[in-house]
């Protein structure tokens, strides 16, 4: 048996609201991406013609894109931000798990005290300096490696995947360990599967973190080979010459207004994260929802 459910017109005048400031934040959000990737294929003609501003442009060009990825720069840039994002993520998962899945079981001796040690460095750092000299002190200045091991782990996704663990049935690991299994076994075979969701979830945190990070690569890397994409487009957004920062010819851009340019580099930064979240958006729901409901 089915029951409408009878909305009053205060109900149905509350959705409309709460549907119409939807759609405002929707576009608010989609509206910046859909200006920088509009103005990366406009023609600069029809865009001063049309006041520096185009919904919908009459032509596409795609002289920005075959201008930077012809040089050298961000092509080398976008292979760095690969290796650093995919080798550190996988390292950050992996202490990560090594990590919560000893600090989910109670049994473990002193583990409140590392629970406070942890939670201690999330109110207090050892400070820029500190860490800068550390890093140079252990020999990973101007290597990808200052861009991975500083940043190894996040106290915040221990606690998140420490809590998922405790949520895991403990009857599944004791049937593990009576059938012979080791404790990392276990982790490997019984409680990954199981928790692909958080996982996932605190993969994309770590993955998209990696991708997006450019303070790192100006602190500790001279070498201009080793620049990420973000900091070669932070560094073309302040140089007044994009064909310096591109290392191409000033007759090869001259075409080209910087600022196409720019916003061509933009969209090149902001797509390989676009076209990964899609795939993970249902362990990311699923990972946060299980992951913070259970303290």
């Amino acid at each position: 048996m089915s029951f409408a459910i009878h909305k009053t017109k205060a109900d149905r005048v509350v959705d409309a609201v709460l549907y119409v400031s939807m759609a405002l934040f929707c576009l608010a959000t989609l509206f910046p991406l859909y200006f920088v990737f509009i103005m990366s294929v406009t023609p600069f003609t029809e865009v001063m013609r049309n006041g520096g501003f185009v919904i919908w442009p009459g032509k596409l060009t795609f002289e920005a894109f075959e201008t930077i990825f012809g040089s050298k720069v961000v092509p080398r840039a976008l292979q760095v931000s690969v290796f650093v994002t995919i080798v550190g993520t996988a390292l950050n998962l992996l202490i990560t798990m090594f990590l919560a899945y000893p600090l989910s079981k109670k049994s473990l001796p002193g583990r409140h005290a590392i629970l406070l040690a942890l939670v201690f460095t999330m109110l207090f750092s050892g400070g820029l300096i500190p860490t800068y000299l550390t890093v140079r002190a252990t020999g990973l200045m101007n290597t990808l490696w200052a861009l991975i091991i500083p940043g190894l782990v996040s106290t915040f996704n221990v606690l998140i995947m420490k809590t998922y663990f405790e949520s895991l049935p403990a009857e599944v690991e004791e049937a593990a360990k009576v059938d012979g299994c080791g404790d990392l076994r276990t982790l490997f075979r019984i409680v990954m599967p199981l928790s692909m969701p958080i996982i996932a979830t605190l993969g994309l945190f770590y993955g998209v973190g990696h991708w997006n990070a450019y303070f790192g690569g100006i602190m500790y890397l001279t070498d201009s080979s080793l620049y990420p994409i973000q900091v070669v487009l932070r560094n073309m957004i302040q140089s007044p010459s994009v064909s310096q920062e591109l290392g191409v010819l000033q007759t090869t851009v001259q075409q080209l207004p910087p600022e196409t340019i720019k916003m061509a580099t933009v969209v090149v930064a902001v797509a390989p994260i676009l076209a990964v979240y899609p795939f993970l958006q249902k362990y990311f729901v699923k990972g946060m929802m299980i992951g913070a409901i259970k303290g």
